[in-house]
């Protein structure tokens, strides 16, 4: 090979890649769109109601987008792969760089370079910026869910927003007075409900944003009054409700209407809030935890529960002429036909007591070590899950590529479909091992290996396919196939003479033979 092919042959890489960044980039935006607009429709409530700053959207957005990259990266090297190689193919593109004796591989060798650069950019993004953006996305998320909605109390409809009360108003000034306004107040439960009735109404905030004032203009209240009140009044009488009228009165309402930030050192013991080194340091100090924790509750329940016990515990005395030892090895039955009916209902009562206790300590041990394998157990799961975003790249890359050169279909009709298709196959696998995993049915690494494993052997095929020039999809190639496996059976039955034996029973067959 001559400097002149070198330069082609690096001509042809500089040609690769450009078509391919231009491609990802644009289905890279298109998936993180369509990824965030169903994020946004998971927390559409969170956001809707609460009169939230552009600042605050802004930064819920900016978090969202990075909670999304690692279910977008994927789709689009996969989208791009089979798009870019599906126009190639189309165009003739790539059989004219087989003329020129240019491999397959020779032309996947710069795409899967810049796709290895990108695997391991997308491991950095998950151990050091993915942690970060998720405690922040969280603390955001809970800081949203704690404000109060914004108030707009409607017309001719019942209002429930508030916690506790319902309010109906008829009609609203320009200034915002509220017109015939009728409030049912359970907020010291349905049983003490109080109904307050007013022609006018203005509602405001206090000064620090943490209650509602309700100035109500002539009206009335109505209270029911329980079996407390009665006695606290010292009335004896049956009185159903209590009514008040009113030319002036305030309600005060607990609404807290300003936006306060959620602690985010409270979210940093959560395993999506940590990088390599801290998981695995956690694993290790939980696994010493539960191992001393483990070998206490042991050493306890062998000891003092069960082998360990002795006479002080026992409702009746054993005869002092025995030693301890043969206290130990005394024989039930002749002990307890010494004892009386009364004693032996307390012997029972007790030994029902001590078996019940000693079930709850059990049952209370195992919830402590269960907690400690569900905690090492979740933070080996997102160990894995940053190893298996990078391989989820290349494994998609050469699925995407050489689908693209047997299909020879580009644009955005049938690569989008098979993509789909594709992505749905690998987020059902994945999800699959991660519950697997998650209930500890299976290994944390086998759960979330799981969608890799299955998807290895098939790029591993398709790059074998296509590198072979074999017709996988096309019509006419299984056409032709099918025709030639019907014309072999036809002349299997012409030089056996099958058709002859069709006319005659299994009986006359065996006969003749």
């Amino acid at each position: 090979m001559d400097i002149g092919d070198l330069r082609f042959i690096k001509k042809i890489d500089i040609y690769l890649l450009r078509n391919f960044v231009g491609l990802f980039s644009a289905t890279f935006f298109i998936c993180i769109f369509i990824l965030l607009m169903q994020f946004m429709w998971m927390h559409v409530n969170d956001l809707v109601g609460k009169g939230i700053g552009i600042g605050v959207l802004a930064e819920f957005f900016i978090y969202a987008v990075a909670s999304v990259v690692p279910l977008a990266l994927p789709l689009a090297i996969l989208l791009s792969s089979l798009i870019s190689f599906g126009n190639l193919a189309e165009k003739f593109e790539l059989t004219a760089m087989k003329a020129a004796g240019i491999s397959l591989f020779r032309i996947l060798r710069p795409l899967a370079l810049a796709i290895a650069l990108l695997s391991v950019g997308a491991f950095f993004f998950s151990n050091n910026v993915l942690p970060k953006s998720q405690m922040k996305l969280w603390a955001l998320i809970f800081s949203l869910r704690q404000k109060s909605p914004e108030l707009q109390i409607p017309v001719g409809e019942f209002y429930d927003e508030i916690s506790g009360y319902h309010i109906y108003v008829r009609d609203k000034t320009r200034k915002g007075d509220l017109l015939n306004l009728m409030i049912y107040d359970y907020s010291d439960g349905f049983e003490n409900a109080t109904v307050t009735v007013a022609d006018t109404g203005r509602l405001t905030s206090s000064a620090d944003k943490r209650f509602l004032m309700l100035d109500l203009i002539n009206g009335e209240s109505f209270e029911n009054l329980d079996k407390k009140q009665q006695r606290a009044t010292g009335s004896t009488k049956s009185i159903p409700y209590r009514r008040e009228t009113f030319a002036h009165k305030r309600v005060v309402i607990d609404f807290a209407t300003d936006f306060s930030r959620y602690d985010e050192s409270l979210l940093q013991d959560q395993h999506v809030s940590k990088n390599m080194s801290q998981l695995q340091q956690s694993i290790d100090s939980m696994r010493t935890v539960s191992q001393a924790r483990f070998e206490e509750q042991s050493s306890d329940l062998i000891q003092n529960r069960y082998f360990g016990r002795d006479n002080t515990h026992m409702p009746i005395s054993i005869p002092e002429i025995l030693t301890q030892d043969e206290a130990r090895a005394y024989d039930l039955d002749s002990l307890w036909a010494t004892v009386t009916t009364d004693q032996q209902w307390q012997i029972l009562r007790t030994a029902r007591e001590r078996a019940v206790n000693y079930r709850d300590q059990i049952e209370y041990n195992a919830i402590m070590l269960d907690d400690a394998d569900r905690y090492i157990r979740r933070h080996a799961m997102e160990m894995h899950r940053k190893f298996t975003l990078a391989f989820a790249c290349l494994v998609f890359f050469f699925i995407g590529a050489p689908l693209g050169t047997i299909i020879r279909k580009g644009g955005l009709g049938a690569p989008v479909v098979i993509s789909v298709i594709l992505f749905i196959i690998y987020y059902i696998i994945d999800n699959t091992g991660y519950k697997m995993a998650r209930e500890a049915l299976w290994p944390a690494w086998a759960g979330m290996w799981l969608s890799s494993f299955v998807l290895l052997p098939t790029g591993i095929f398709l790059t074998y396919k296509a590198a072979t020039d074999s017709p996988l999809f096309n019509p006419e190639a299984w056409t032709i196939k099918a025709k030639r496996l019907f014309v072999r059976i036809k002349n299997y039955e012409n030089q056996y003479n099958i058709r002859s034996f069709r006319r005659f029973s299994p009986r006359q067959i065996r006969h003749r033979g």
